[in-house]
């Protein structure tokens, strides 16, 4: 049985290196300073969202019906894992996003007034955003 290899040293809680390797087959070894993936430090719950989002292709409404749950919960996740990823966005960013959000928002509302959606489609089109 194979175990997950441990990010953080049980004893300072400081980040581990991989100074060692060996393959299982012939048994050479290679020693020196590795860097380890990106996502082996993430939390068994976040690399198994990480795969439905992939799965999905990203689309957050796929996401929510694959995991039962819903819009603000997926978003929640999501910028879980980017921040455990160290990916955060400046915050020029975010208020970027908002600005999209906005724009959405509005382009639903107006297609509302103009009858080119019911208010039961546009309430699913706000929920998504």
């Amino acid at each position: 049985m194979k175990y997950k290899a441990p990010s953080k040293c049980p004893v300072c809680g400081n980040k581990l290196s991989i100074t060692k390797l060996s393959c299982s087959k012939c048994s050479t070894s290679i020693e020196g300073d590795f860097h380890p993936c990106e996502f082996c430090s993430l939390h068994e719950d976040d690399l198994d969202f990480v795969k439905v989002f992939i799965k999905c292709r990203g689309s957050i409404k796929d996401v929510e019906k694959e995991l039962g749950i819903s819009y603000p919960t997926v978003r929640s996740k999501l910028d879980a894992v980017i921040k455990n990823l160290g990916l955060e966005a400046p915050a020029k960013e975010s208020a970027k996003e908002n600005e999209l959000k906005k724009a959405a928002k509005n382009e639903i509302i107006d297609k509302l007034s103009k009858g080119e959606l019911t208010p039961k489609e546009a309430t699913e089109k706000l929920k998504n955003i």
